[in-house]
This record gives structure tokens, C-alpha cells and sequence, in this order.
């Protein structure tokens, strides 16, 4: 078979080394022409990457790359060819028992939640998808039929799913990368698309304050449980409770975060429909603590808390960050600009605004953030232009005294100024802990 890997990427690579190991053969194409290719590769290179595609037996996408692109410069019969890693791996996955878990914000730390529930619980257990590990590498972890795959799956994953979990689960939903898709319906249906495939003997888990969330898990015809609603796991009296059994108070709850909370009972209630162990669940919750660059604790310094929320890049984390982390603080804010809507960022910035002591501008995004800014009255912000992330942590922290906290959740994507949130996020790391 003739097979054409779009995208050179983590997930790119993922596929060109499963593809060769099959025997087939394969031609990368990317249209970086700087690429450092396997040894023998064959490659098209350069800005006509994803053009002539009609001679190749099957098209492995990366995430990044739109299908509806891949039609514009080839045809609309192309799309009977074009796959991806994730679609590829839930057809030959040796378990029927995967997870499949998406939504706006709290994927990795949900996902990574139901790793550890189901292990503490006595299950093996394989993670991967958007957090980390492309689906297919996890093919040479030596996947069994009892075990259990947990895959955090964003938009550009699920977007062209043929396959369906058997337990689908949609976290909270609000609107996001309108870069990448024409509208916010477009955004819901790649979601919804997760679940599409789901029969009577699946379960669609959802977040039952949210309308779209609902919807989204509706596609298909799966047994539908909410959380943070009853029947699923709830918040009630100070406890995470499910069907009755209190699991842990939530002052014993080690994640930072009420937005945490919701994620929690989504865990919970995941591990619920596997196998009910009030043990294992008090015993993941009461150590487990936030990933990197999501709401981590980095450092004190001289009295002043440091907190990296640097996979923060939409205003819905930002908010979540303000309500989360009490006192006086400074706010590190900005970066690429895709013009989504801050109402809701200025009405929580006002609501803090006397324990805001200062909104560090930077990036991209940092005109319109002044004028949102100026629009709630809030002057106590600084602009800062042409900087990397020594003057960014260095200037905060002189507008610090001790007992107030630094938080960097920037609330938009990195990609102005650093590669990648993680970038930006070590970058943070390196300047506190030299401090």
C-alpha cells in the first residue's frame, strides 16, 4: 500500500514508523523543507505538501492539518483515503475497553485522573492521544484485552473519527480554536463526532451544568450519565459524593482548583461504571496534584508563590486561575490573539480587580486586552513589549510582597512569542527556579 504521512510531527512520526513497520510504503510530506527525515525516506517537501495526493492508497493526517484543506488543494473525493493516527489505532486497538476523553479544559488532568483511579483500582492501564503519547505508539506497550486505554482527544483529533470509544466522555465546552474551524457549531461537531459511533452498550459521560456538553455526548446511542449532577459524582456538603458513597471531603482534595472539582467528579464517575472502589478513589484524590503547566505551584520565593498555568490559552482558564489561587496577585496575561470574545475574562477580572495588583500585558493580543482593560476601568496593568521570560518574571515579582502570588495564565495560545506552551511554560519554570 501506498501511504502518504501529512505532517511531520510527534503524531506524524507515530504514523510513519507504524506504517514501515507494516511493510508499506510511505512518502512524508510536510511543508517544512528543514525536516530531519529517517534515512532513506522519501519526502515531499515545502509549500505544495498537501497537493497531488490522489495517487496514494491511504492519507494519514496529522492533527494540526484540516481536512476540509486537504479537499481545497486535492478534491472532495480525497476525503474516502484521508485517516489519522487516532482513527487508525481505535481499528486495530487489541481492547475494546478505551476511553475516550475531550472537552474544552481539564482533558489531560481528567485523563490523567482515570489513569491513576483505574490502577489504583488494579486495572493496567495505557494513556495517551493529545497529552503526550500518539494512540499507535501505544500499540508497543503490549495492549491486552482486559486492559484499559485512556485516550484525551482535542478537536483536531476527533474531528474525522470513523470509531468510537465505549465509554465517550465530554468535559465542559466553550467556544475555542475559531482559528481552526468556520464557527462554534463546527467546533461542537468535531466533538460530537467522538461519540457518533457509540451503540446501546456504550456510555457517554457529560457535564451535566452544561447544555452543549449534553448535546455533544448525544450523538450517538449511548447510555448517557452526567456529573456533577446526580446520578454521576457530585459535590454535596463538602464532599465528592457518588450514588451515596462519600469518597473524600473536598478540603482533602489536593488539586488546585474548584474547576478541579468538576474534573474530579468526571474521574470519579468514569471509574464508576468500571468498578465502584470508594478505597482507590479517596486514596488518587488525596495526593494527586496538578500536572505541569497547569495550575503548578513552582516555587515560593522570598514569600511570594509562583504558579505556572501556562497551558492557559483560552480566557476561560484565566478565569478558572483568578477563582482559584486567593490573595493578592499578580496576573501574567496575552499572547497570540485569535479574537475570542474577553467579556467574560473583564467580568471576572472585575470581580477580582482588589486582589489584581497588577495584569502584566504581553503578546500578540496585548493592544486588545488594553482596551478591554480600560473599558472595566481597570488601569493597573503594565504593557510589555519586545521581552523575553526573564524581564516577564523579573518585572512581576517587583510589584510583589510577600504573601501575594504570581500567575502565569496567559489566557491565549503561545505561539507569538515561544513554540508551544511548553516552551513558554519551562521558560517560566527556568527564570522562577533561578530566582
Amino acid at each position: 500500500m501506498k501511504i502518504a504521512i501529512l505532517g511531520y510531527g510527534r503524531q506524524g512520526m507515530s504514523s510513519y514508523n507504524y506504517c514501515k513497520k507494516l511493510g508499506h510504503e510511505v512518502v512524508i510530506h510536510d511543508q517544512n523543507t528543514s525536516l530531519i527525515l529517517p534515512e532513506g525516506a522519501s519526502s515531499v517537501l515545502g509549500a505544495e505538501y498537501i497537493n497531488n495526493l490522489s495517487s496514494y492508497d491511504l492519507i494519514i493526517r496529522s492533527p494540526k492539518i484540516h481536512s476540509l484543506d486537504i479537499v481545497k488543494a486535492n478534491s472532495e473525493e480525497i476525503l474516502n483515503k484521508v485517516t489519522s493516527n487516532t482513527n487508525e489505532f481505535l481499528r486495530v486497538c487489541p481492547t475494546k475497553n478505551v476511553i475516550g476523553i475531550t472537552g474544552t479544559k481539564g482533558k489531560g488532568t481528567t485523563s490523567t485522573l482515570v489513569t491513576e483511579l483505574l490502577k489504583q483500582a488494579g486495572f493496567k492501564v495505557h494513556l495517551g492521544g493529545n497529552i503526550g503519547t500518539p494512540p499507535l505508539d501505544l500499540l508497543n506497550d503490549s495492549i491486552s484485552e482486559s486492559d484499559w486505554v485512556v485516550l484525551e482527544l482535542a478537536n483536531f483529533q476527533t474531528i474525522d473519527l470513523r470509531y468510537s470509544p465505549h465509554i465517550g466522555v465530554c468535559l465542559m465546552i466553550e467556544p475555542e480554536h475559531l482559528d481552526w474551524h468556520d464557527t462554534y457549531d463546527d467546533y461542537m461537531q468535531a466533538k460530537a463526532q467522538l461519540f457518533k459511533f457509540q451503540t446501546e452498550q456504550d456510555v457517554a459521560i457529560y457535564f451535566g451544568q452544561n447544555p452543549r456538553s449534553k448535546e455533544i455526548a448525544s450523538a450517538g446511542k449511548a447510555n448517557l450519565i452526567p456529573y456533577f449532577i446526580e446520578p454521576g459524582a457530585t459535590i454535596k456538603d463538602g464532599w465528592v459524593e457518588i450514588e451515596g458513597n462519600k469518597i473524600i471531603e473536598t478540603k482533602d482534595v489536593k488539586l488546585i482548583g474548584e474547576h478541579n472539582l468538576q474534573n474530579i467528579c468526571a474521574a470519579l464517575t468514569i471509574l464508576w461504571q468500571i468498578k465502584e472502589d470508594s478505597s482507590a478513589a479517596n486514596k488518587v484524590f488525596s495526593s494527586f496534584t496538578n500536572l505541569p503547566f497547569r495550575l503548578e505551584m513552582r516555587k515560593d520565593v522570598d514569600g511570594v508563590k509562583f504558579y505556572n498555568d501556562s497551558f492557559s490559552s483560552n480566557p476561560i482558564a484565566t478565569m478558572a486561575a483568578l477563582e482559584s489561587i486567593k490573595g493578592n496577585k499578580v496576573l501574567i496575561l496575552g499572547g497570540k490573539d485569535r479574537g475570542l470574545d474577553l467579556k467574560d475574562l473583564m467580568d471576572s477580572i472585575s470581580k477580582h480587580s482588589n486582589e489584581i495588583k497588577k495584569i502584566v500585558v504581553i503578546g500578540e493580543a496585548g493592544n486588545r486586552i488594553l482596551e478591554n482593560l480600560n473599558q472595566i476601568g481597570f488601569g493597573n496593568y503594565t504593557k510589555l513589549e519586545n521581552v523575553n521570560m526573564d524581564a516577564i518574571v523579573n518585572f512581576s515579582k517587583e510589584n510583589t510582597a510577600p504573601g501575594d502570588s504570581i500567575i502565569l495564565s496567559p489566557g491565549f495560545p503561545s505561539f507569538d512569542m515561544f513554540v508551544d506552551f511548553e516552551d513558554r511554560g519551562k521558560q517560566f519554570n527556568r527564570t522562577v527556579d533561578a530566582l
